[in-house]
């Protein structure tokens, strides 16, 4: 007998016959060795594609597959504003097809558009399968040294210079009160901007880490106090970065 009182003792059932594929992406351009065997076998067994941006994505598997079939499956860009593309998922799951989802970098799901065709699915009672792939978010967390029992991932902070140091100062504050680490990321052309204003804003004992093209060659992923930063100023303009702050 179960435990519990409520259980049938019953598998847990899909109530439409499609399923969803949630496939990663290379970090960066030299980062494929990064990603699982599985992927390429995964990807081919998808009739759909619902993507971040068509380009890259059929870029990506063209490099990932060199005889991948692009012409003989179906794509979608994910535009949830689109009637019409949001149609196209709920009907292609009823029918019993693959979908394959992929962001333009990591994992699909995570810091992504993505994740609301995989809600969509959930609601429906579809399968859903993640495949295992890098995650600059985790693997950023991984390698900083900083608390991975309560972290916080918290997006894009504020552009205006005011606003921005404002956010840091609430993170800084509520990581010196839980213990939080606080993770976020900046668009490349603007990662001096964020920089300067970490070193300007946070206290000079905060722990900072800047994890810098996770997966490729060039990846550098280094934790120090604001203070110790400050005498050893990095160049990271227009490169892939992520930012973690631990008070």
């Amino acid at each position: 007998m179960s435990d519990h009182p409520h259980s049938t003792n019953q598998p847990i059932n899909f109530r439409v016959a499609g399923t969803i594929i949630l496939l990663p992406v290379v970090l960066s351009d030299d980062g494929y060795a990064a990603l699982p065997e599985m992927l390429r076998a995964e990807a081919e067994s998808c009739d759909f594609f619902f993507v971040e941006q068509l380009r890259t994505a059929r870029r990506f598997l063209r490099k990932l597959i060199p005889d991948f079939d692009i012409d003989g499956r179906n794509w979608y860009e994910i535009d949830l504003k689109s009637g019409e593309m949001m149609q196209a998922f709920r009907t292609a799951l009823h029918n019993g097809q693959t979908i394959g989802i992929m962001s333009e970098a990591g994992c699909p799901g995570i810091a992504d558009p993505g994740q609301e065709l995989v809600a969509m699915a959930q609601g429906m009672g579809a399968r859903v399968r993640p495949v295992t792939g890098p995650s600059s978010i985790f693997l950023a967390l991984m390698a900083s040294g900083m608390n991975g029992q309560l972290f916080r991932f918290n997006g894009y902070l504020p552009v205006e210079s005011d606003r921005r140091k404002k956010s840091l100062r609430e993170l800084e504050s509520d990581s010196l009160r839980t213990g939080c680490t606080h993770i976020f990321i900046e668009t490349p052309y603007r990662n001096g901007a964020m920089l300067d204003a970490i070193l300007t804003t946070c206290r000079p004992d905060t722990r900072l880490c800047i994890a810098v093209n996770i997966t490729g060659a060039s990846e550098v992923i280094r934790t120090m106090r604001v203070d110790e930063w400050k005498r050893e100023i990095p160049s990271i303009h227009k490169v892939p970065a992520i930012f973690l702050i631990s008070a």
